[in-house]
């Protein structure tokens, strides 16, 4: 069978990104705007992983090595595993932040139009209130209402003023959106 079609367990090749940052890759126009706050974050996870934790892992590796037979040695093969992930993690950091446009909004401006980085609160359909935040792709968090700014809600609601009414297109149908307060 042609190797095209199998993947063999040591082929590293295709790994670059997992599933999970599939989708952060491909970037509009080749931006990938981030708050201050992000990019931080970012640059941390990767010094813990290149300081830190990749360093305790080969120290692992290197101790589970020398204790002889590899093929069922659970801390050699379980290390050479994370390691192999730590550094596709590694990989794909240093692109993102080598790829990074910081953006910032001055913290005395006052506006009330919805830019990159805006905590925004609206009205649905008159009848539920919302809040959420435009971030970086790389910053996404449901859980704090966090949208990326490619979201369709984000697009939407981009250069809207408090006030302003505009139109969000869902899977059930068109869904209007109150901008009632935009915050930085």
């Amino acid at each position: 069978m042609s190797k095209a079609f199998v993947k063999e367990d040591g082929d590293d090749a295709d790994d670059d990104l997992d599933p999970a940052e599939a989708g952060a890759a491909a970037l509009p126009g080749g931006r990938n705007y981030i708050t201050r706050e992000g990019y931080e974050r970012l640059k941390s996870e990767l010094l813990q992983l290149i300081d830190v934790e990749r360093p305790e892992v080969v120290r692992v590796v290197s101790w589970a090595a020398s204790n002889g037979d590899r093929s069922e040695n659970g801390d050699y093969l379980y290390g050479k595993k994370r390691l192999r992930e730590i550094d596709r993690r590694i990989r794909f950091l240093t692109k993102r932040l080598d790829a990074a446009e910081v953006v910032e909004r001055g913290r005395d401006e006052h506006t009330d139009q919805v830019f990159f980085g805006a905590t925004v609160t609206y009205l649905r359909n008159g009848e539920h209130e919302e809040t959420i935040r435009i971030v970086g792709i790389d910053e996404v968090d449901p859980s704090k209402r966090w949208v990326s700014w490619i979201s369709p809600v984000a697009k939407a609601l981009l250069k809207a003023r408090e006030g302003d009414v505009v139109t969000l297109r869902t899977p059930a149908g068109m869904d209007e959106l109150e901008v009632t307060e935009v915050r930085y």
